[in-house]
């Protein structure tokens, strides 16, 4: 009788176990860059984008129960907690993908703003499946990942590789790019949210009286895929986590074949924005320059700047105030409304965010991270 009860006792444990928290940051994500396309058969629009992940960061945990269901706990009140928060949808196909049960809880520490096209949303559901995969000490195959990801959304794979990344299709189709130098960067969120689908139709409606928008869905479908980069892998195939040309490849050939003459335009000039070597130090002169720099003088731009700005006039006001405060770069990231500024050194960035400050503008210094840092602080 005594041995039947220890067993239960020891039975009644194991079933109420809960594994130990696993804490994931997930990082923010700028756009160097954003050109939007036509739109296509799917409803989504083509999109040409380098993405740039950068230090600031929101909290995830996540802990495996005995039992069944998906749980989210977040103090901010915008954070959905059923199934359309992507950590929800992001788990279940998780799951199924691993052939295991349990009850998931997430936690998630906002710090990042809500709608402010800075991908936290992304990242959560991303830093969440890396949680999951430690607390059930079992992993997907690196495709798999990123297929389950970009099923999920657009912003999602760019937080699997990390660093500096081409985007192209809907967004989701990554390539991981050589790394640019840690770089100052000052960030300015205005108190208002920017709807995205909001902002590509009226994107839609401004480009439409130019006839770019009767690019129609079925000539879209017969122009066929994009052409892959020349020189670069998608990310999943094997050593996707880390630069895919060599040191001696040019990007100089660089050229998407898409279905519209401004994304090709576009191609073209990150093509020369990349292919310029650099020193490493940032924005310094000697044999070659930052490429950041070059970014200045190619005149890459966002375009969600056209239509959001006229709408919201302060975030137009605000990359102006980053301009004024020295910025090398000024730019609206994704479809907004947060605005950044990428500055010549810490000390100019933590000076701009000052003054910044004193006139009104919420505003952080953070600094982009090149990939290897960006996974080296992910798994706190």
């Amino acid at each position: 009788m005594y041995e039947k009860s220890i067993i239960e006792n020891r039975l009644l444990k194991l079933y109420n176990h809960r594994s130990m928290p696993v804490t994931v940051r997930s990082f923010a994500k700028v756009n160097l860059g954003l050109r939007i396309g036509a739109p296509r058969a799917d409803g989504f629009h083509e999109l040409l984008t380098v993405y740039q992940t950068i230090g600031l960061h929101d909290v995830t945990q996540v802990t495996v129960a005995r039992g069944s269901g998906i749980e989210i706990r977040c103090a901010d009140p915008r954070v959905p907690r059923d199934e359309s928060n992507t950590c929800f949808r992001i788990v279940e196909k998780a799951m199924q993908a691993l052939g295991t049960k349990g009850r998931i809880v997430i936690e998630i520490d906002k710090r990042l703003p809500v709608q402010g096209g800075m991908a936290g949303a992304s990242s959560n559901a991303v830093a969440v499946l890396l949680g999951l995969e430690r607390a059930l000490k079992k992993s997907l195959p690196v495709a798999e990942k990123l297929r389950i990801a970009a099923e999920v959304g657009s912003d999602l794979p760019l937080f699997l590789v990390g660093g500096t990344v081409l985007g192209i299709g809907r967004g989701e189709q990554v390539y991981p790019l050589r790394d640019l130098p840690a770089t100052a960067c000052v960030l300015v969120t205005p108190g208002v949210g920017v709807s995205t689908p909001q902002a590509f139709a009226a994107w839609d409606q401004l480009s439409g009286a130019g006839g770019f928008a009767r690019e129609t869905a079925s000539q879209l479908s017969t122009a066929g895929r994009p052409q892959e980069p020349s020189g670069l892998r998608p990310a999943g195939q094997p050593r996707a986590a880390v630069a895919t040309q060599s040191p001696n490849t040019s990007l100089a050939k660089l050229t998407l074949s898409l279905p519209s003459d401004r994304m090709n335009g576009l191609s073209r000039t990150l093509s020369a924005w990349l292919s310029e070597p650099y020193s490493g130090a940032p924005f310094g002169r000697g044999r070659a320059e930052n490429p950041l720099l070059a970014l200045v003088r190619a005149g890459i731009k966002n375009d969600f700047e056209e239509v959001v700005f006229p709408e919201y006039p302060e975030l137009g006001e605000a990359k102006r105030a980053l301009e004024r405060a020295g910025a090398k770069y000024a730019s609206l990231s994704g479809s907004g409304s947060t605005l950044y500024g990428l500055f010549a050194s810490r000390q100019a960035a933590v000076k701009a965010a000052g003054g910044l400050r004193k006139q009104g503008w919420t505003a952080q210094v953070t600094v982009t991270l090149t990939r290897r840092q960006y996974w080296k602080q992910v798994i706190g």
